[in-house]
């Protein structure tokens, strides 16, 4: 059964407690790692200035192991320089069947803990063909045909109320700036989302298409939205983990979007290296 709203922001406050108990610190940074992106753990953790501390989801209140193909259960604790980051290895779908504040479970959990920069990973089916396969992009603005939000239902509770978010702004410039400055003609795209979890047909990519998508994929949206509901600076990476559906002539499969997430893993494990080490040394300028 879904949660009221309540109900969900208190057991985020209780994960957060939980996680806090465990690592003995709160964050700045949430990192969730999608589709593609999770080979990148190594890379990352590597990174870290101090031990890594890591937790199993299934002993934090409010998560369960994620059950899509290449999505790890664990959150872990990594520091970037003078940054305390938050890792999700995994994130829950809303195919998944747990419910829309399932889906957007981890980012109030990182507000709660004192994160207010998340930066969301995906990996995505490409509507542009001059963009090879295992390119990742950043971005810009998205499309949301989920059919739901993470603000449906009651208002959240003081001080957080407030259901009509401005998403004018949704993918924070300013970030969007830093990952230009480390990765210089990078692509920027707009996402669309969709419920899945089945791939999309042929019709529904020329659809998309025609609203001027990008890229199209099963997560992001609804976490952004949760996220600059709680006035979170959201930055977000995609994958082009296989042609949309039509566009190459071949059949779709997970398989093949964890193939090329693991043929993928040295360059997003460098990318993602390089912008939380921007950030860190140029923080200041970008949170407000």
């Amino acid at each position: 059964m879904e949660l009221g709203v309540g109900e969900a922001f208190a057991l985020a406050n209780n994960a957060a407690a939980t996680i806090r108990g465990a690592f003995g610190c709160d964050h700045e940074v949430l990192v969730v790692l999608g589709s593609g992106w999770a080979e990148s753990v190594p890379t990352l953790e590597a990174l870290s200035s101090a031990p890594v501390q890591t937790m199993d989801v299934g002993d934090i209140p409010g998560f369960k192991k994620p059950t899509a193909l290449g999505h790890g259960g664990a959150l872990k604790s990594i520091s970037i320089g003078g940054t305390s980051v938050l890792l999700l290895t995994g994130r829950t779908h809303l195919y998944e069947g747990r419910g829309v504040h399932a889906v957007v479970h981890g980012v109030r959990t990182a507000y709660a803990l004192g994160c207010r920069t998340v930066v969301l990973t995906n990996g995505a089916g490409c509507l542009r063909t001059e963009w090879p396969v295992g390119t990742p992009v950043v971005i810009c603005d998205h499309i949301n045909l989920t059919a739901h939000s993470p603000l449906t239902g009651d208002n959240a509770p003081a001080p957080l109320a407030g259901r009509f978010v401005d998403l004018t702004d949704a993918y924070n410039e300013s970030l969007r700036a830093l990952v230009r400055s480390v990765e210089p003609g990078i692509h920027e795209a707009v996402y669309l989302g969709l419920h899945g979890p089945h791939f999309e047909t042929p019709a529904e990519i020329r659809m998309a298409a025609t609203f001027g998508a990008d890229m199209v994929g099963m997560s992001t949206v609804l976490e952004t939205i949760a996220a600059r509901h709680l006035g979170m600076n959201v930055l977000a990476l995609s994958l082009a983990t296989n042609l949309a559906s039509g566009l190459s002539g071949n059949k779709l499969s997970g398989e093949e979007v964890i193939q090329v997430g693991k043929d993928s893993s040295e360059k997003v494990g460098d990318l993602l290296s390089r912008i939380l080490i921007a950030f860190d040394q140029r923080k200041s300028e970008i949170v407000s």
